[in-house]
């Protein structure tokens, strides 16, 4: 059981780097490298927010829950 980060996805849907990301959400390209390939052991809602907002999606749309 484990929660999947599904960030680059929906980056890939909007055709959107990381780092163009990194600029409109203002956090850094190391906390989002790390938020992106599931290293993170936990995320702001402010972040989580900022994401969704940036990306027009849903926290369900980056975050997943896998039994």
């Amino acid at each position: 059981m484990e929660i999947v980060v599904n960030l680059d996805v929906m980056m890939a849907k909007r055709k959107m780097s990381l780092n163009e990301l990194s600029a409109k959400v203002e956090v850094t390209l190391s906390n989002l490298s790390i938020l992106k390939n599931g290293k993170a052991k936990a995320v702001r809602f402010s972040t989580l927010a900022a994401i969704c907002k940036a990306l027009d999606c849903q926290p369900g749309d980056i975050l997943e829950y896998v039994a």
